[in-house]
């Protein structure tokens, strides 16, 4: 593992220079604190030949510090303004190896940018509250050519990502990352380190996809609106979801024995596998 190396005045001056307003149709909020920079750097834990992916690098606060760690790098910035900035400052004439796209991160096929040669890709970035989860969801769907994923969001939505079973965040959103991936709270990030300050606090979380998911839904999208429709009434017990819901089958006694479920319970109580067995099951009495 490298250790970061870089010139904290340089960034510093870089970031002053790039004179840009937020723009809250983004829901821009740019990172200046310098340790919690070199904190998040740390975290991801880079090598020289990754297959670096930064989404909305803004005015490159976490960009220069990673680009020192790595030989080549890509970015994703939707607002034209910035991604020129970026590739004035740090372009082809000072990195070779610095690509900028400039798009929104939701059109993005990132299968593309995946190589045999150069391995997987390592996915970055401070992502915008306001669309954090469909671009999560997006990402899920190239697990396959994703090593891991490094976002910072805020701190709540983070909580309700990596919640342990029972708890009373755990819900839709823990579930389907959790089956998808490992899931792990790095550090919380306060306000003061951004401009302009946001109304919450934020945190950093690592999502590392399964190459082998220990258990398998027959029908992820079936398995998918399983998990929708029960949160969606999480004050209700399960025989009492299935037997209102207009999209799920009736489940009897039995059915729930099967899955060794309990159909008193709510679906808080349920565990990723849980919810695997209960998918499974109701797909095949709906076929």
């Amino acid at each position: 593992m490298s250790t970061p190396s870089f010139d904290a005045k340089t960034l510093a001056a870089s970031l002053r220079a790039a004179k840009h307003q937020p723009r809250k149709r983004f829901g821009q909020n740019f990172l200046h604190d310098r340790s919690v920079i070199r904190e998040i750097v740390e975290s991801i834990r880079l090598e020289r030949d990754d297959n670096l992916i930064e989404i909305g690098p803004g005015m490159g606060a976490l960009t220069e510090p990673l680009l020192a760690e790595v030989d080549a790098m890509t970015v994703v910035e939707l607002d034209r303004d910035l991604a020129d900035s970026l590739r004035i400052r740090i372009g082809a004439n000072s990195h070779p190896n610095f690509t900028i796209i400039k798009d929104n991160a939701m059109n993005i096929d990132y299968r593309e940018l995946y190589s045999p040669e150069r391995g997987k890709l390592r996915v970055v970035g401070n992502l915008p509250y306001n669309i954090s989860t469909p671009i999560l969801f997006h990402l899920l769907s190239y697990a396959d050519v994703i090593q891991d994923m490094h976002f910072m969001l805020q701190k709540e939505v983070v909580e309700r990502i990596t919640a342990d079973v029972g708890s009373k965040i755990y819900g839709r959103l823990s579930v389907i990352m959790q089956y998808h991936c490992d899931t792990d709270y790095l550090l919380t990030v306060p306000r003061g380190a951004f401009n302009p300050p946001p109304k919450v606090t934020s945190a950093v979380f690592r999502l590392t996809p399964h190459i082998d998911k220990p258990i398998v839904a027959e029908d992820e999208q079936y398995f998918a609106i399983v998990v929708r429709e029960t949160f969606n009434h999480r004050r209700k017990t399960l025989r009492a979801i299935f037997k209102n819901s207009t999209l799920l089958p009736t489940l009897s006694e039995d059915d729930f024995a099967v899955c060794g479920i309990d159909p008193q319970a709510r679906p808080e109580t349920l565990s990723v596998s849980d919810f695997v067995a209960l998918s499974n099951h109701a797909k095949n009495l709906d076929a």
